[in-house]
């Protein structure tokens, strides 16, 4: 089976169940897609892990586990030594999963029950076909040690379809999750296997469709969209021949109480190198003298007040609001003036806190783009209830608050008006300070040239991310500072 590219639309674990029924009822047999899956694994373990002679496959008693003895068995036809480890016995299996297990031992392949006391020790390889993608709450306490048992062999694994232990809705731990170095996933993605912990446990993840037809997905609504560069491409405005800033929007960055300059400047700068026509930034008046340094372009304006606040709000197309603002008077005031405009909003840093604790009214002109603390705070919760179930937080945030949520973090998500996103790029070095100040930039500046405001904050945090790739392709991840993504984000929004 032929592997594609990483689709750009992602599933529940009931929309990929629904594919499958799709397919089946289109004519493929529930058999014909295991046989499929067995094949598309074996020879990915072939290309990964050529020199493997003696893999362990462990198998469960659904699909997942058909999905290995399928596995076993072409291993077994090429001349492989495979092991069967079980989970069930083969008195326990039905459907599909006993036929592919039955065809398994009709070709000789050896089986073991698998226990703490039967681990694959001398395997060099591990085939996880324990547990797909139906898994809901907390595991049992035998698999959950059987799990943490098999992680501690520290063997290289390859992962059917999703790796043992991991939610396919949440992206989250169902208790212990076995580690894969690879994950081949079938017919439909799971959104899980791209957000919260999801990408921890994965590793290089790979997708075969089995050959199912469009149709098949075009009959299941609603998935979580990837955004790409094509569809940046297709959201931004091809700039017109006789443009000139007017056409562009004005940009209005407020932030930056008394010693902090750059969180607002990073913001402006961002907003600036993203195609905003003008950028104005309204800060405290010891920041100016920086501000200018770094960036002439930007007009800083001194305000103190609201009545410094007026002429800018005049002006403006867009407000960008909280990065260095604070959460004392100065800021209090300046938000609160804000929030009165019609303007579209993109808000991060001290506004979110101070909209936590105000409890505002819902607003369908605004963006959040919290991380997972500031949506704990957002909703009275805490980040650890935001990370259990990142989708169930966004669904929350965009439901409380209106407009766009964004929930920052590893796989961010964005919804909004038009449905929900995922940002799969990004890397650990974007783990430093900034990076939501330049991020808040550049949505911005997509709001300011005519992106909808969905749009402009999932192609943003697209953009972002991928300029943070190619910053840390060139330099590595360590020491990735945020304004090290100017000049990355230029050539991301241009198309290059």
């Amino acid at each position: 089976m032929a592997m594609a590219p990483l689709p750009n639309r992602l599933y529940s674990a009931a929309q990929t169940r629904e594919l499958d029924r799709l397919a089946i009822a289109g004519g493929v047999s529930g058999a014909t897609l295991m046989a499929r899956a067995g094949q598309a694994a074996f020879d990915l373990m072939l290309q990964r892990w050529p020199e493997v002679r003696e893999p362990a496959i462990l198998c469960g008693a659904g699909n997942n586990g058909g999905d290995g003895y399928v596995v076993a068995r072409l291993a077994q036809e090429a001349g492989l030594r495979p092991v069967v480890y079980q989970w069930r016995p083969l008195d326990r299996l039905g459907g599909d999963a006993l036929a592919m297990a039955e065809a398994a031992r009709d070709a000789g392949v050896p089986m073991q029950p698998l226990n703490l006391d039967n681990l694959p020790q001398a395997a060099p390889l591990l085939v996880d076909g324990l547990l797909g993608t139906g898994i809901s709450g907390a595991l049992r306490d035998d698999m959950r040690a059987l799990l943490q048992a098999l992680d501690a062999l520290d063997k290289p694994v390859l992962a059917l379809d999703i790796p043992s232990g991991l939610s396919a809705d949440s992206g989250a731990s169902a208790g212990a999750v076995l580690n894969a170095d690879c994950t081949i996933t079938f017919i439909g993605v799971n959104r899980g296997l791209l957000t919260g912990v999801g990408p921890c446990h994965c590793g290089q993840l790979v997708f075969s469709g089995l050959n199912v037809d469009e149709a098949v997905y075009q009959a299941v609504p609603d998935p979580v969209w990837r955004p790409t560069p094509l569809d940046l491409r297709r959201w931004l405005p091809r700039r017109r021949r006789d443009g000139h800033k007017g056409h562009y929007g004005h940009v209005l960055v407020i932030g930056g109480d008394h010693g902090f300059a750059g969180a607002p400047s990073m913001s402006a700068q961002a907003a600036a190198r993203c195609g905003a026509g003008l950028v104005s930034l309204a800060t405290r008046a010891e920041n100016l003298t920086a501000v200018l340094a770094r960036q002439p372009e930007i007009m800083a304006r001194a305000v103190d007040d609201v009545a410094g606040l007026e002429p800018l709000l005049e002006r403006a197309t867009v407000v960008a609001v909280g990065p260095g603002l604070g959460t004392g008077e100065w800021g209090q005031t300046l938000l609160k003036r804000v929030l009165m405009t019609d303007l579209p909003l993109v808000l991060d840093a001290d506004a979110l806190n101070l909209l936590a604790d105000w409890g505002v009214d819902a607003n369908d002109h605004w963006i959040l783009t919290p991380h997972p603390g500031e949506a704990g705070r957002l909703l009275g919760s805490d980040s650890a209830t935001v990370q259990r179930d990142r989708f169930a937080a966004v669904e929350a945030l965009a439901s409380r608050y209106g407009g766009t949520a964004l929930l920052k973090g590893l796989g961010t998500l964005v919804r909004g008006q038009g449905g929900c996103a995922l940002i799969s790029d990004g890397n650990p070095g974007m783990g430093s300070g900034g990076m939501g100040d330049v991020l808040t930039g550049v949505i911005a500046a997509l709001l300011a040239q005519g992106v909808p405001p969905y749009q402009a904050a999932a192609l943003g945090a697209m953009a972002h991310a991928r300029a943070a790739d190619r910053a840390a392709a060139e330099h590595g991840e360590r020491g990735l500072l945020a304004t090290d993504l100017l000049p990355p984000l230029r050539w991301e929004l241009n198309g290059k």
